[in-house]
């Protein structure tokens, strides 16, 4: 009897600690994670905007952004820095799984985090500024046969527009790393000299905060962590990590479709697929679905191009060998035009998109394929264009010459004959009868003139 009092007792306490602590996990806010994998562009810029806008709504203590990135556009960079200074909710950075890196555009949203977080085996750095389209022609060159002093300082041997850029974006990420307290000097140096850093190094070197496996290690080491939120006059938070819930915000289907627009190859397949749809329908009007898939390709391909750093030089020559291609299949250029649109063609998608930017290239494997398609299709249309020029005049006026007809009626030098059924009005230069085989070797406008012919070359054209 006592021992089953006991086991009562127990199974009472053990309901009331579960009971307790579910209580407990339930009153605790909720911690929001999110992903940037891949290149930082517009969607990855929305998609952080959303998500931090919807964890102040709900109250959420903290955002974790997981980062695997290869770097991405200073403007959506600025835009996500500037969302995680100004959210109400602290945002945690951290770099993971294990192999992952935050280069270029990842180290500053590294530094903007209130916590800065690696796995291991993880990386960070490289945030030197590439330039986008055209070279700037500000450089001025050293004359020949003098030499400077200069020289052989890293910063002489940039222009005036790559030393402004790599300045401003030394001191944003110098600011940056003052807000947060993290490590100025390697800051600058990734800057400047395109250092990286291992998680471990970065941890000695206090460029993040802590080092952990996983979420949960995450969440595990953030709590009771106390946090200052925005300036001195917004207070700070102490962080329950430990028993929180964690929700997974995933991309919403407008922010996929924009990832999925803005990836360059598709831009270019998209661009070829609308010109060869309304060229298909041009060309034989009144198919319909060619024009329809081309006109909304066109408009998708148009919509990806405004999400991505455009040289517009490049987009000006597949432009023009859109022009070239059009020109080859109604005026009879013998292929002149369509050699060089698909010359064009091809310089221009090497051209429209920076290939030096992490995450933004064209394949050269998919620009070539494209070129030889172009190339393909110009041949073809250059060929059946030939093969209609050789074929001999079917209709009109002009497929009447050396044609035969009888003679109905004749006098002086004009008359009437029947030529293929039809009554005309001739002419010739000798006297002609009725009944006689005669040739037209002229048209001058509603009458024929023509000439007599043997029986023998009747009979010889008939053998032939």
């Amino acid at each position: 009897m006592n021992r089953s009092v006991w086991w009562l007792c127990a199974l009472a306490m053990t309901t009331v600690v579960a009971a307790v602590r579910a209580s407990a996990s339930v009153n605790v806010p909720p911690v929001f994670v999110l992903r940037i994998d891949g290149a930082i562009g517009p969607p990855a810029a929305e998609y952080v905007a959303r998500s931090l806008e919807r964890a102040a709504r709900e109250r959420a203590q903290l955002v974790v952004l997981q980062i695997d990135t290869p770097g991405g556009l200073d403007t959506s960079m600025r835009s996500i820095i500037k969302d995680i200074v100004a959210s109400p909710v602290p945002v945690v950075a951290y770099v993971a799984p294990q192999g992952a890196r935050a280069a270029s555009a990842g180290t500053y949203i590294l530094y903007a985090a209130h916590v800065a977080a690696m796995a291991p085996a993880t990386n960070l750095g490289a945030a030197t500024p590439i330039a986008i389209g055209l070279p700037s022609p500000g450089r001025d060159p050293e004359p020949a046969g003098r030499a400077s002093s200069a020289a052989s300082t890293p910063e002489a041997s940039h222009d005036t527009s790559t030393a402004k850029r790599i300045n401003d974006a030394a001191a944003y990420i110098r600011s940056l790393a003052q807000l947060r307290g993290r490590d100025v000097a390697w800051a600058e140096q990734a800057v400047r000299e395109s250092a990286s850093l291992s998680a471990s190094d970065a941890l000695a070197r206090k460029v993040i905060d802590l080092v952990a496996v996983d979420v949960s290690d995450l969440l595990r080491q953030l709590d009771g962590r106390v946090l200052p939120l925005g300036d001195s006059r917004a207070g700070s938070v102490k962080l329950a990590t430990a028993q929180a819930a964690v929700v997974m915000l995933e991309p919403d289907w407008r922010n996929r479709l924009l990832t999925v627009i803005g990836d360059p190859s598709l831009v270019l397949i998209l661009m070829m697929i609308g010109i060869y749809g309304l060229l298909f329908e041009f060309l034989n009007p009144g198919f319909v679905a060619p024009g329809v898939i081309g006109g909304v390709s066109i408009l998708l391909a148009l919509w990806g191009l405004q999400m991505l750093p455009v040289n517009y030089a490049g987009l000006a020559l597949i432009l023009l060998g859109i022009v070239f291609f059009v020109a080859e299949a109604f005026v009879p250029s013998y292929g002149a035009l369509g050699i060089g649109g698909v010359a064009a063609f091809g310089f221009g998608a090497l051209l429209l998109i920076d290939s030096e930017l992490p995450g933004f290239g064209i394949p050269l494997s998919l620009i070539v394929v494209a070129t030889l398609v172009s190339a393909a299709f110009i041949i073809g249309v250059a060929g059946m264009a030939a093969r209609t020029r050789r074929q001999p005049v079917v209709s009109g006026t002009a497929r009447m010459i050396g044609t035969l007809g009888d003679i109905i009626e004749f006098g002086g030098s004009e008359g009437w004959a029947s030529v293929d059924g039809e009554r005309w009005h001739v002419r010739a230069a000798q006297p002609l009868h009725p009944g006689q085989r005669v040739r037209i070797t002229r048209i001058n406008g509603l009458t024929l003139e023509v000439s007599p012919v043997t029986e023998a070359a009747i009979s010889q054209g008939a053998s032939r």
